[in-house]
C-alpha cells in the first residue's frame, strides 16, 4: 500500500461517515444543519465515497510487486 492508497482510503471512510450521519439526520426530521445542507452533504458523499475506494484500489493494485 502506498501513501496515496492510505490517503484515499482514510478519506474515503470519513465520506462514508458523512453519508450515513447525513441519513440519520435527515431521517430525525430536524437536521442540525438543515435539510438542504445535509442533503448535500449525502449527495455529495456517497459518490465520492465510491471514487476515493476506486482510486485507492487502482493505486494498490498498480504499485504490487
Amino acid at each position: 500500500m502506498t501513501p496515496k492508497s492510505g490517503i484515499c482510503l482514510l478519506l474515503c471512510c470519513i465520506t462514508a461517515i458523512a453519508a450515513v450521519g447525513s441519513v440519520f439526520e435527515l431521517s430525525s426530521g430536524t437536521p442540525e444543519l438543515g435539510s438542504t445542507v445535509t442533503g448535500l452533504i449525502l449527495a455529495a458523499s456517497i459518490p465520492l465515497t465510491a471514487i476515493l475506494f476506486w482510486v485507492a484500489v487502482q493505486d494498490t493494485k498498480a504499485n504490487q510487486s
